[in-house]
């Protein structure tokens, strides 16, 4: 039989409103780690909006980040989120991520949410939405929490958190800059139409 919700939190014995606060009080805090990782790149030649940090859920140590690397590796998989998945099941050496949480600078596609469902990672935590990047970029306008709802997996979707400070990551000089180069950019596909 079901435990009624309300019960839920007087049989955990926890106070249910500190624990929200300390998680938005943490998410903020791994945002503004991956986001700062990820501005790291609007000073290079190939900058880039999308990074992905993946923390252990319960300590919050970070395992590890990556940014996005579609241009520079020549690969249309090679999205912040599928990289940091990646690497942090070949650092772990096994093929799931349950016990981790995934922190990204903008809403993860339907490939990347698709991937984080297949990690098994417990909470994917984004700052700028689909719709944020699709200002600036193509998109599949598939929202993350559809993707998770379409699937037999489980894994919590969070935000937008912080979500003007990652949208900053498109409107940075630079990046309109390298915005105007990419085949994937908003004025690159009108041109080809």
């Amino acid at each position: 039989m079901p435990v009624p919700v309300g019960n839920v939190a007087a049989t955990l014995g926890e106070n249910v409103g500190e624990n929200v606060k300390s998680n938005a009080k943490n998410d903020e805090k791994h945002m503004r780690a991956i986001h700062r990782f990820t501005a790291r790149t609007l000073e290079t030649k190939s900058p880039v909006p999308f990074g992905a940090l993946i923390v252990n859920t319960k300590t919050g140590k970070p395992l590890l980040r990556a940014t996005n690397a579609v241009r520079r590796e020549n690969d249309p998989s090679s999205h912040a989120e599928v990289r940091a998945v990646r690497q942090a099941c070949r650092k772990l050496k096994r093929p799931s991520l349950a016990g981790f949480t995934m922190y990204s600078t903008c809403e993860p596609c339907p490939m990347c949410m698709a991937n984080a469902l297949w990690a098994r990672l417990d909470r994917v935590v984004y700052g700028a939405t689909i719709a944020d990047a699709n200002r600036h970029c193509l998109q599949i306008h598939i929202d993350a929490r559809e993707v998770v709802r379409r699937s037999d997996m489980h894994c919590v979707v969070d935000g937008p958190v912080l979500r003007d400070l990652c949208y900053s990551l498109f409107t940075h000089p630079n990046m309109q800059k390298a915005f105007r180069t990419w085949s994937s950019s908003k004025r690159s596909s009108k041109r080809k139409t």
